[in-house]
This record gives structure tokens, C-alpha cells and sequence, in this order.
């Protein structure tokens, strides 16, 4: 049978509530979810810019495999997180992916502020942090959010500068956290 369309497997709420649009500059830290780099890479198109930064090596190769394969166009780094390593207001969107749980992060208050630097005034940051649901047939089990890495970053942002701080949604044992570079 011909397949014309084949169905993603990525959950369309990361997509939508990361919120990108056509020709933003998007910079997504942390390549444990490779599918969602990708879908957020096609979401800003041709005439947007995408890159995605880790510090191990192995998840950047595999994420810059799987972006190849969904046809979308990522630029990938293998560098530390702290400093980031791209310049100061350079993106629109910033989306820190599972770089929070268990306080991955070397410092979060650094983290905040580096990300703080890389968007431009207007620019958001999205926190997308937790392992989610564990399926066996069998069984569903959800994994609860990290309320500890909640509360950290939510502090390193507020007093790195960001307003607008907030929690936005948590669903199936994951953390959808928000904040907002001052526009002025």
C-alpha cells in the first residue's frame, strides 16, 4: 500500500505550546528529544533558523540524525550549555528540554542567565522537563514532574530578569514551564 503521509509519533501539545512560528530563530538546549527539534525546525521553515546544543556528543549525533531523516534543516552543537555558544540576542524562542531534571544543569542560575542573553528582548523561554508515561502492555504508569526543578528554575529565571515566570501545563508527568525576556 502507498503511504503518502506517515503519522508522527511526537506529542503535538510539546509542538504547541513551544509556540514557533514561521521564520523564528529558535534555539533548543538539551537533544534528548530529537522528534521534537525536528517538528520545531519545520515549524519556523527555511526562512527561520534552528539550532540545538548538548554536551554530549552521541545525542547530538543522534539528533542531528533524526532531524535529517524528518527533513529538517537543525544546525547542531556539541559544547557545554554554560556559556551558550551563540550570540546575544539571537533567538526568538529558547526551549530548555530535560536539562532541569535532576538539576542537569551545571548552575540553573547561570543556565537562566545565559538563556536570558540569547533572546532577544521579547523572546521566550520554554522549560519542557520530565520523563513522562512508562507504557508496558500491561500497564501505564505516569512519572510526576520534578516539583524541586520546578521550583529552581522558576527562581534562577525571576532572578535572572525574566517576567512572567509561570507554569503553563503539566501533562502525563510532564513540566511545561514559561518565561518572558522584558520586550523594553
Amino acid at each position: 500500500m502507498f503511504k503518502m503521509f506517515r503519522r508522527s509519533t511526537l506529542d503535538p501539545l510539546s509542538v504547541s505550546m513551544v509556540g514557533v512560528k514561521l521564520a523564528d530563530r529558535v534555539l533548543v538546549v538539551g537533544c534528548r528529544d530529537p522528534l521534537l527539534i525536528a517538528a520545531l525546525a519545520i515549524k519556523a521553515g527555511l526562512t527561520g533558523r534552528t539550532c540545538a546544543v548538548d554536551r554530549v556528543e552521541g545525542l547530538v549525533r543522534e539528533a542531528e540524525r533524526v532531524a535529517l531523516a524528518e527533513g529538517a534543516l537543525v544546525e547542531f552543537k556539541a559544547e557545554e550549555i554554560v556559556p551558550l555558544p551563540y550570540d546575544s540576542d539571537s533567538f526568538d524562542v529558547v526551549v530548555l528540554r530535560d536539562v532541569v531534571r535532576g538539576l542537569d544543569a551545571p548552575n540553573p542560575h547561570a543556565l537562566a542567565a545565559e538563556c536570558l542573553r540569547a533572546l532577544r528582548k521579547g523572546g521566550r523561554c520554554m522549560v519542557i522537563d520530565g520523563l513522562g508515561p512508562v507504557k508496558s502492555w500491561m500497564w501505564e504508569r505516569t512519572t510526576p514532574p520534578n516539583r524541586e526543578a520546578e521550583k529552581v528554575m522558576t527562581d534562577a529565571m525571576t532572578s535572572a530578569g525574566f517576567v512572567a515566570v509561570r507554569t503553563l501545563a503539566e501533562r502525563n508527568g510532564v513540566l511545561f514551564l514559561e518565561a518572558v525576556k522584558r520586550a523594553a
